[in-house]
């Protein structure tokens, strides 16, 4: 089974684009966590012990290899992850193995078995 996971880290009013912008790039589904917090080079100031960051979002997507590189390059696009100091930043990582993938996304093993 070859599949990688792509971890996109976005500012939560760009959380749609990055889906969407997937989706359109072969990714056939998502994980969403919201509320998450992080911090850059520069530490976001606070105004009187409240904090001024934005919410954002955690966006998981289960992909086949080869698709994979242009995923991640599409949502990165998408997010203006290269242009836009703070927009975001996605990885992606080797999947061993995972289970629950045949009645899940019969797409996504449809491509991993034909090696698309």
């Amino acid at each position: 089974m070859n599949l990688k996971m792509i971890m996109a880290l976005v500012s939560d009013e760009k959380t749609e684009a990055i889906i969407d912008a997937a989706r359109q790039a072969g990714a056939t589904g998502a994980t969403v966590i919201t509320s998450v917090r992080g911090e850059g080079l520069k530490p976001e100031k606070t105004f009187m012990g409240l904090d001024l960051t934005a919410q954002r979002d955690v966006v998981l997507f289960l992909v086949a290899e080869p698709k994979a590189r242009e995923i991640l390059e599409t949502i990165s696009a998408a997010g203006k992850f290269d242009e836009e100091p703070g927009a975001g930043i996605a990885i992606q990582f080797e999947i061993e193995d995972a289970v629950g993938m045949t009645t899940q996304a019969p797409t996504i093993m449809h491509e991993i078995e034909e090696g698309i």
